[in-house]
């Protein structure tokens, strides 16, 4: 029911026939299955995002299965890998690799992750680059004390390395910008400046060289988040697909935007 809901919206979008186009049918049909997500409390995009993202696979994926059950796969297929893809893991689906090693006995082990959303850490208060919130997540860590592994080799549990790397980069990927974080012990917002480049992001520094996908990235759109911790608006800036001309939307207002106004203090999400 979502799904075809979110598809009426993005047709309606489309069409090109209305000055906006209103969520509302989507959203209603979308809160019943998430009830969290009701009109009456304040919600976080990026949770927003991975509720939506997941129930659209969800739809499209069942919908995949039942044409695969009317069609015999092909010899040495795998059914079920053809039942565990849809266009939102073709489309956004990446994977980690997390390299461990013990520093006991330096035995060496990769712990594979799928993503939709990476989640950057923001390293600074006031001003800082997109890359250095890569560099920040990428960066290698030491695991001691409560976060040791437990060695297959050893027999124990020891002090490790871990450094994460992309092995499978996907076509358009995610930014999360950590910027509601924790600090003596009372959570609060960044307002940090963070600058994102608008073409050429290149992600082969963090990326396996096993890694066969495009490692050099655009920006399409960015979700941004006026407010604090109790209060918020979100806004979007998105690049036309054709026109490349950026858009602002603003609940029911939206307007032609230049380049220069996408880098703003408020960016929340980035869509590359």
């Amino acid at each position: 029911e979502s799904a075809t809901a979110f598809g009426c919206l993005v047709s309606d979008m489309w069409l090109g026939e209305f000055d906006y186009v209103s969520p509302e049918a989507f959203h209603s049909i979308f809160e019943k299955r998430y009830p969290a997500f009701s009109r009456t409390t304040q919600h976080d995009a990026q949770e927003f995002l991975i509720c939506v993202l997941d129930d659209l696979h969800e739809a499209f994926k069942e919908v995949r299965a039942q044409l695969q059950e009317r069609v015999s796969p092909p010899v040495g297929a795998s059914t079920r890998s053809l039942r565990g893809t849809s266009i939102i893991t073709q489309l956004f689906e990446g994977q980690l690799s997390y390299a461990i090693r013990c520093l006991t006995c330096r035995a060496l082990s990769d712990k594979p992750e799928s993503f939709t959303i990476l989640s950057l850490p923001i390293p600074s208060t006031r001003v800082c680059s997109l890359q250095d919130c890569l560099e920040c997540f990428f960066q290698p860590d030491v695991l001691t004390r409560n976060n040791q592994i437990h060695c297959y080799w050893c027999g124990g549990n020891q002090d490790a390395t871990v450094k994460a790397s992309i092995t499978k980069a996907p076509r358009i990927i995610i930014f999360h910008l950590k910027r509601f974080a924790w600090q003596d012990k009372h959570r609060r917002k960044l307002s940090t400046t963070v600058c994102y480049p608008f073409s050429d992001l290149d992600l082969s520094p963090y990326i396996s060289p096993s890694c066969c996908n495009n490692t050099e990235y655009s920006l399409c759109a960015v979700v941004n988040h006026a407010g604090d911790l109790d209060y918020g608006h979100y806004t979007a800036f998105c690049k036309h697909s054709v026109t490349k001309h950026w858009y602002s939307f603003d609940d029911a207002q939206v307007t032609k935007i230049p380049d220069s106004a996408v880098q703003a203090d408020t960016a929340y999400l980035l869509f590359y």
